[in-house]
């Protein structure tokens, strides 16, 4: 009966998500609540969500301040060098612009942090992407799939959780993974070219400056009809006629029409070279600020969240040192601080209902058992399958922890080596890293300004295709 409503718990969240009846956090709230009246726990409901909260206050406070520290670098001018050789390379070419995120995406993830790459890599691009009219979930798809590849790496956390699950070697699991997983980044560079001609063939190709001047002359034909828009702009450049707009062509891909410009320009200022945020005398602090902190991270010398806790705080006090100043910078990133730090508490009441009523055990357990007996000499293929659902529907801890133990020992009764066992489980991170139970996709979709919803409905398919692509390549070296 749990495993049952387990399943359709998750499927109604994911459900009135995606067609938009309810927002994110209300569903993330709402559905497990009354989901733990139906299982008979409604009295226990207070004590699971301490306990989720609990579990996830950490994050939370990582990503507020990692918000409010990576916002004051990107106001004073740290990420600027980065955003103008984009521009240089992508020439206001969707295409190169897509490939640029993904690429921007893998490089910065090195870090080991999602929240960290995403902040990153969307604010370098969503003036971009804003600016041009792209489609915005192809932003966060490309950079989700890329991140989800990195996201192995040993101090990424994955690696590190089945290493620990299965008393092994994290190097032994991760370096004989590395062909497979460089064939999955390269087949993510492939999609991002791919999906960038998409972009291509519904914008054309233009230059910044003949979208600059194009405005201009939108703003002159408004102002000179009266705002009545009767069809005097001029086309951009390349662009078949019909295909001008985000979402108005046939090959406009999914969510573009939620992703379009609405006219408020939002983000582009970013790239203002002339902002009074700018402290151009402070820029080489603010990078060893920056690469000192991000080493502290992977050397792991303090907790993350003491380590942003403390970097927001010298930021904030050595580019802003005066009070009026200060509190201007954490009321202009005030929005996405309280947007990503409510959707994790509200996550919190999701995985705390799912643990805490026993959901999530009942459901692994039901997985493990349906596996016929005749796969058990397959038990690393079954286990690189299985974690495509499992990390998407569960945290990362619930899997390396619970589930991975269970279809180890299965696989050692017909000979398949943990190691084996072991590197087939970190198949699925592509995908993991759009789970609704991933507090730093929300980090991604908030900065992007993309419906959640629309960000899985089109990242999915992609990422399990990623996944698969990882899982063939793994059973081709002979590494699974």
């Amino acid at each position: 009966m749990l495993t049952i409503l387990g399943f359709a718990m998750i499927a109604t969240f994911l459900v009135l998500i995606m067609m938009k009846k309810m927002s994110p956090i209300a569903a993330l709230v709402l559905i497990p609540a009354l989901f733990c009246v139906f299982v008979g726990k409604g009295a226990n409901l207070g004590d699971y969500v301490l306990d989720g909260v609990t579990d996830l206050a950490p994050t939370a406070a990582m990503l507020m301040f990692a918000i409010v520290y990576f916002g004051v670098m990107i106001d004073v001018g740290l990420f600027d060098p980065i955003v103008r050789g984009i521009l240089k390379f992508c020439k206001a070419d969707p295409m190169r612009i897509v490939v640029g995120t993904a690429v921007l995406a893998a490089i910065v993830s090195l870090d080991g942090d999602g929240s960290t790459t995403f902040m990153i890599t969307v604010s370098a691009m969503y003036p971009l992407y804003k600016r041009l009219k792209m489609s915005l979930v192809v932003m966060t798809g490309v950079a989700a799939m890329a991140n989800g590849v990195m996201n192995t790496l040993p101090w990424g956390g994955p690696t590190a959780r089945a290493a620990t699950a299965l008393k092994l070697d994290a190097s032994d699991i991760f370096v004989p993974m590395i062909p497979a997983l460089l064939v999955g980044l390269l087949f993510v560079f492939v999609l991002s070219y791919v999906l960038g001609v998409r972009e291509r063939r519904r914008l054309g190709v233009l230059t910044l400056d003949d979208v600059l001047e194009e405005e201009k002359e939108t703003e002159t034909v408004l102002v000179g009809s009266g705002g009545s828009g009767d069809g005097k702009v001029s086309m951009r450049k390349g662009a078949a006629a019909g295909t001008g707009g985000a979402g108005s062509g046939t090959d406009a891909p999914e969510g573009a029409e939620h992703s379009t410009n609405s006219g408020d320009d939002d983000g582009f200022q970013g790239l203002d070279p002339n902002r009074d945020t700018l402290r151009p005398k402070l820029y080489w602090f603010n990078a060893l600020l920056t690469v000192s902190l991000l080493t502290a991270m992977i050397m792991e010398w303090l907790p993350i969240p003491v380590l942003f806790l403390i970097g927001a705080a010298l930021a904030l006090s050595v580019n802003f040192p005066h009070i009026p100043a200060q509190r201007a910078r954490l009321a202009a990133h005030a929005d996405n601080v309280l947007n990503v730090s409510g959707m994790v508490f509200a996550a919190a009441v999701f995985t705390g209902v799912l643990q805490g009523t026993g959901m999530v055990d009942h459901m692994a357990k039901w997985m493990v058992d349906v596996i016929p007996g005749s796969m058990g000499p397959h038990m690393a293929l079954v286990t690189g399958l299985l974690s495509l659902p499992l990390t998407y529907f569960m945290s990362n801890d619930g899997f390396y922890f619970g589930v991975l133990p269970v279809l180890a020992e299965a696989g050692a009764a017909h000979g398949v080596t943990p190691l084996e066992m072991a590197r087939a489980s970190l198949v699925g991170q592509p995908l993991h890293m759009s789970s609704p139970l991933v507090p730093a996709v929300y980090v991604l979709v908030g900065m992007a300004k993309v419906e959640f919803g629309d960000h899985t409905k089109f990242v999915v398919k992609w990422a399990a295709l990623t996944c698969l692509v990882i899982l063939g390549a793994g059973m081709l070296f002979g590494i699974i």
